[in-house]
């Protein structure tokens, strides 16, 4: 396979993604409402409180978040040990579904987000591909400054395609 690196060819506006994530509606509000806009995000997964679904802007491919459908901010506050848990069990079976479709060596997870912009609480899921060079690896691989994938909506659909199959057999 070939390098991470070598996926991410398109350049990532930092500025103006900065803007939309501070003065924008919240991403994952919108996704969880349906709002017009959000092609990309084609959700994998979807329950009463939870939505998991493909990175807008992938640094790896197979990248989806996976988020609570209320509007919680704080990963461990927020929720009580109950929604946690619940919580990080789909994560876990997001996951496994994301490497039984997207060739990896190791799976990252992480919450990340910011009081200052994408407050809403979600994880991310990326899948390391094969073969990655070590130092292209661990938080160069999930930068979006250092590129992102080429992604279409064509690609994005028949991705989720693929993940809600997946899950959809191991239920």
């Amino acid at each position: 396979m070939a390098e991470s690196g070598a996926l991410r060819n398109v350049a990532f506006d930092l500025d103006a993604y900065m803007r939309r994530s501070r003065s924008g509606s919240c991403f994952v509000c919108a996704v969880v409402e349906g709002k017009p806009g959000y092609d990309l995000e084609q959700i994998v997964y979807e329950d009463e409180q939870h939505i998991a679904f493909l990175d807008r802007y992938p640094t790896m491919p197979g990248k989806v978040l996976v988020a609570p459908k209320t509007h919680v901010e704080h990963v461990v506050r927020d929720l009580d040990e109950d929604a946690y848990l619940r919580l990080m069990r789909i994560v876990r079976r997001i996951a496994l579904a994301v490497e039984q479709v997207v060739p990896s060596e190791r799976t990252y997870l992480l919450s990340l987000g910011s009081q200052q912009g994408n407050s809403h609480l979600h994880w991310h899921i990326a899948a390391l591909p094969p073969e990655t060079p070590y130092e292209q690896q661990q938080y160069h691989a999930l930068m979006t400054e250092n590129g992102v994938i080429p992604w279409t909506l064509e690609q994005a659909v028949l991705l989720a395609h693929q993940l809600r199959t997946v899950l959809a057999g191991h239920q």
